[in-house]
């Protein structure tokens, strides 16, 4: 009896402590999981960092018809919503990633004990965490742990990726994840991986495109199409095999889809130097970080154009850039650089024109101005080497990668040839605004940004010839005696100077030497001595004084000879006040961007065009009357009878000394447009006009943008008339005509007096 209670006794003492230590182990369990919320063993994220995570987001850069024209960023990635991911991508993902991703609520029991199972019996295959779980993990990066901190940050993901299933939709979460997972290859987040092994977006990957992607995700540089393709097919199979399995594709489709290749044929690694509008988006970034200084978040700190996600709706029309810089592609490679490199043929200091005796000591000045404004220049420098040693260096052959219009050629040469074969390349700048708006729809700094980083559209300053000339022709079309049919006599003349001396240009040509001419063929022509006799009406104060109405800020020196455009301005200037013409007298600001938005959607600034008064409405429209003078019969009459425009076109070209540069603006009732042509540097040009003249460099750029930008009627430009102003404009602009009309009404004011 005593021996059966005494084993009764212990079997209760055993079952006791067995209760005991089992209600222990959940009291630790317990007190564990409360102590991991209750962040006693380290921070654990709140539901405000669960809603915006410290991932960068890059900004994204839209054009005015919603193409996403470039970023910016630190990584590069943008969030998308659920509704914006292909079906095909969610069933490839849950089919590799977490088949019972519906089922669970944050963390698959069932996988983690096969997990546990494989551990113990040595047959580990798969993974336990769900697509739940590694968001958590991706929202917050492990970095490097120590094994203890690696099993409770473990937990800790446990506990977040039940509050990510409590807080969010199964949707959301998904969505989340594709949001933050790598792709490798600078891609963040499904919408950049699509663009940059797909050029698509995120919502049309097909079966395959998706497969491909949802295997990328377990390990970006194994399974890379790019770096690893034979792995990375074997990956996307793989994936194609779990969703036959599943349910999510038929047998068919696995076996006609499996033996397609990766299919990857427009990767391009997003960067600044792909794309269209890359001139456009370096001037912008510029813009935008200057903007964030003081611009702030809800917390405080500005706003980084790197890191916050911002969106930046611009006023770039992707369709009419893509024009611009077609444009400028036709011209310059097919025409005028042929052109220039067989005006140079055989001469032993080309492409440099200098006078004998001073070419060959102002050349090796300007290769060694561009040797010490290289990279190769910078860093042998910073690395101590002395300038004996660098000159030497840049004499050395070496590999090399340089710019084509036929595209970048792998090459050795030395580094010296290399910047002399640079100089010979012709540069060109683009920028056509809308007329009544403001808004800048193309703008073209350079013929390739990846190898001419410098903007001529904007930064960039070049004499700018005779299209200075209308601000001197507005000035006098204000005053009442003056019209587009007045008549001055066509010889030389003189400006006395304040040191006694007098100015007096010369013409470059002899047409109508010493008769009366209009100021309408005066300027159509471009004839220095019409220009010399109204600068001695109007003072330089008084010209300088209306550009700077008409927007120029640039420095104008108050000297006679700006009549025949003797200042640097910038092509955004010149385009901004040209367009006040076709804006009836009001000057607009060139404007690129419309608003901008927070990742959220939130509109932190929306842009709104600045706008002055410059002159009268009239005066405007005898302006326009003047420079379709130019078009119908002066220096841009080839846009009638070469290229084919039979529509009103007011006009100006400029040719400035030694043909260094060559400009167009052109203007018609919606879009006013500028170009620029040139080297980098003023002593590479033409030696002749005839070559050089602006009419041949530039306008046929503006013509090739033109017809391209009609021949698309989805963008509505229109080829009709220029407004004329209300009432009555008592002013003749068919000077012929008016001419014939006094001639008949002297010679029957003769009969009546003879009667």
């Amino acid at each position: 009896m005593i021996n059966k209670k005494t084993e009764k006794n212990k079997l209760f003492n055993h079952v006791v402590k067995l209760w005991l230590y089992w209600f222990l182990l959940i009291a630790i369990v317990v007190v564990f999981f409360y102590g991991v919320i209750a962040e006693w063993f380290g921070h654990m994220p709140t539901f405000e960092e669960l809603e915006n995570p410290k991932s960068s987001l890059a900004s994204e850069v839209y054009s005015s018809d919603g193409e996403l024209l470039g970023t910016y960023f630190i990584e590069n990635r943008s969030k998308i919503s659920y509704r914006d991911i292909s079906p095909n991508l969610i069933n490839a993902l849950v089919a590799i990633e977490d088949i019972r991703f519906e089922k669970h609520s944050g963390i698959d029991e069932k996988a983690l004990i096969r997990v546990l199972y494989g551990v113990i019996t040595g047959n580990h295959k798969g993974g336990g965490s769900t697509l739940t779980q590694q968001l958590a993990k991706n929202l917050f990066p492990r970095g490097r742990l120590s094994t203890p901190k690696l099993v409770l940050r473990k937990f800790q993901e446990w506990i977040t990726a039940l509050k990510l299933e409590r807080y969010y939709s199964k949707e959301e979460i998904i969505a989340m994840y594709l949001n933050t997972v790598p792709f490798g290859h600078n891609s963040y987040g499904i919408k950049s991986a699509s663009a940059t092994f797909f050029d698509c977006s995120p919502d049309s990957l097909n079966i395959q495109q998706a497969a491909l992607m949802a295997g990328v995700v377990n390990a970006p540089t194994r399974y890379s199409p790019i770096s690893n393709p034979e792995r990375s097919l074997e990956r996307r199979n793989l994936v194609l095999r779990q969703m036959q399995k599943y349910g999510f594709i038929s047998q068919e489709v696995f076996d006609s889809v499996s033996m397609l290749p990766l299919g990857v044929s427009k990767y391009k690694m997003r960067d600044h130097n792909q794309g269209i509008a890359r001139y456009f988006r370096e001037y912008l970034r510029s813009e935008l970080k200057e903007w964030s200084l003081t611009h702030y978040k809800p917390d405080g700190s500005p706003y980084n154009i790197y890191k916050d996600g911002l969106k930046i709706y611009t006023t770039i029309d992707s369709r009419m850039q893509r024009y611009a810089e077609e444009a400028i592609r036709e011209h310059l490679s097919l025409d005028l650089q042929p052109a220039f490199y067989e005006h140079w043929e055989g001469y032993t200091h080309a492409p440099f024109d200098f006078d004998k005796e001073e070419a060959e000591e102002s050349v090796d000045k300007i290769m060694l101005q561009a040797v010490k404004r290289s990279e190769r220049y910078r860093m042998l420098r910073n690395s101590g080497v002395d300038m004996d040693s660098i000159l030497e260096n840049f004499k050395q052959p070496a590999e090399m990668r340089i710019f084509s219009w036929n595209g970048s050629i792998d090459t050795i040469m030395t580094p010296l040839d290399s910047i002399l074969y640079f100089k010979y390349f012709l540069q060109a700048g683009l920028l056509s605004m809308e007329s009544h708006t403001g808004y800048v729809r193309a703008m073209v700094g350079g013929i390739d940004y990846q190898y001419f980083k410098f903007d001529h559209a904007v930064q960039g300053k070049r004499q700018v010839g005779s299209t200075f000339k209308p601000f001197l022709y507005t000035l006098a079309m204000q005053e009442g005696e003056y019209t587009p049919c007045y008549k001055v006599s066509n010889i030389s003349y003189s400006v006395e100077l304040d040191d006694g001396t007098f100015w007096a240009p010369r013409n470059s040509s002899n047409d109508r030497i010493g008769e009366e001419v209009t100021l309408k063929w005066a300027l159509a022509n471009s004839n220095n001595w019409i220009s010399a006799y109204l600068i001695g009406r109007f003072s330089p104060q008084s010209v300088r004084q209306m550009a700077r109405k008409m927007g120029v800020e640039s420095d104008i020196p108050a000297v006679p000879s700006i009549a025949l455009g003797t200042p640097d301005l910038s092509l955004y200037e010149m385009v901004g006040a040209m367009n006040t013409f076709a804006n009836k007298g009001v000057y607009v600001k060139p404007t690129f961007v419309t608003k901008i938005e927070d990742k959220n959607g939130n509109l932190l600034e929306r842009f709104v065009p600045e706008k002055t008064d410059a002159m009268n409405e009239v005066t405007a429209y005898k302006m326009l009357k003047l420079m379709e003078g130019v078009v119908e019969s002066g220096t841009g009459i080839r846009l009638r009878y070469r290229y084919g425009f039979n529509n009103p076109i007011a006009g100006k070209t400029g040719t400035t000394q030694n043909q260094s540069d060559g400009w167009f603006m052109g203007i018609t009732p919606d879009l006013t447009t500028g170009i620029w042509v040139g080297a980098e540097d003023r002593s590479v040009h033409f030696r002749t006009i005839t070559l050089g003249q602006g009419a041949n460099m530039a306008l046929p750029i503006w013509a090739l943008y033109m017809n391209k930008v009609y021949a698309d009627p989805s963008l509505g430009i229109s080829r009709g008339e220029f407004d004329k102003p209300l009432g009555d404009v008592m002013i003749e602009f068919d000077c012929e005509k008016y001419d014939r009309e006094r001639q008949n009404t002297v010679l029957d004011q003769q009969e009546e007096d003879e009667f």
